[in-house]
């Protein structure tokens, strides 16, 4: 509930469930609900994938990097990655990193690019993996 709520005589809050609304505060949620974890429904309503039995995946992107709408653009550059069969993403990069449509995250998957070069992130599948891009070309 918002802190303006209170500036407003008569007004009250609503209790609205995960199923109607998928809240974005951040970028990492914006990037959840740019992938195929979530779907539009025939009446317009996004929800989350049947796929995922429920559980959305968790989302831990670097917050001072990925802070801005900007530079989750510029990461998802080439493409939204795959995240419907993903159990949680980790993205704390020193640099920056990019991904693409032809990356499909499976299981806990982290990034790694300690190095101050843009580096990119194979299209291919990676399950349950850590991938330093550190020292790739």
């Amino acid at each position: 509930m918002g802190a303006a709520i209170e500036c407003f005589e008569g007004a009250s809050a609503l209790v609205v469930p995960r199923t109607r609304f998928a809240p974005v505060k951040k970028c990492s949620d914006l990037l959840l609900l740019r992938s195929d974890a979530y779907i539009v429904t025939d009446d317009f309503r996004t929800v989350l994938s049947p796929k995922c039995n429920g559980v959305a995946p968790v989302m831990n992107l670097d917050s001072k990097k990925y802070k801005l709408v900007d530079a989750l653009e510029e990461a998802t550059a080439d493409g939204v990655p795959s995240l419907v069969q993903c159990t949680r993403l980790t993205l704390k990069p020193k640099g920056k990193v990019v991904m693409s449509s032809k990356c499909v995250f499976v299981g806990e998957v982290s990034i790694v690019n300690d190095s101050e070069d843009v580096k990119k992130v194979p299209g291919k599948t990676h399950k349950d993996t850590t991938i330093d891009l550190t020292n790739a070309k």
